[in-house]
């Protein structure tokens, strides 16, 4: 892939850095779910957990996936040189699909119950997700960052020059 520009290197990395920051928000919500004795609060507060999950978390880890993808193929990182971003690479993926397979689910059994006027099933199913998701995406900003680990076996064999054997006579 080509290398990209400079002003499109930039945008990509604030839509990148911008879209991960978006569980912030959904942690909140949670927080305030599992924490508050009313029963109005908490039924607010997974409502609007479901909205962010139907309509802004998918969303959201695709464009982090694909902004992250678009970055390290249009710069000198590459997808699969550096350890630090073959491991953000897998763990956005991770994450992507526990917001699919088990944060979503996990919200709509808390509205079901909440909704029918029952308690809060299991406060895990509003907090584990964001927080687990918002501590990956806080660890890959600090590695993006450091740039910790060095080379994989591969950007350790692009890196190395080309060595043709002498021939003699």
């Amino acid at each position: 892939m080509q290398k990209l520009s400079r002003p499109a290197r930039r945008a990509a990395l604030v839509v990148h850095v911008t879209v991960s920051a978006c569980w912030l928000g959904l942690l909140a919500l949670g927080t305030t779910a599992a924490t508050t004795g009313s029963p109005v609060t908490v039924e607010a507060s997974v409502r609007a957990m479901k909205l962010f999950a139907d309509w802004l978390l998918l969303p959201v880890a695709f464009l982090t996936l694909l902004s992250g993808v678009l970055l390290s193929l249009g710069t000198k990182w590459g997808l699969a040189r550096y350890r630090w971003v073959y491991t953000k690479f897998w763990l956005t993926l991770a994450t992507t699909t526990a917001t699919v397979f088990a944060l979503r689910p996990g919200v709509n059994t808390a509205v079901l119950a909440v909704s029918a006027g029952g308690p809060l099933p299991d406060a895990g199913d509003v907090l584990f997700g964001p927080v687990v998701s918002l501590s990956a995406y806080v660890f890959m900003t600090v590695i993006s960052v450091l740039k910790p680990w060095g080379l994989t076996r591969r950007g350790a064999r692009l890196r190395a020059p080309a060595r043709r054997p002498l021939r003699d006579g």
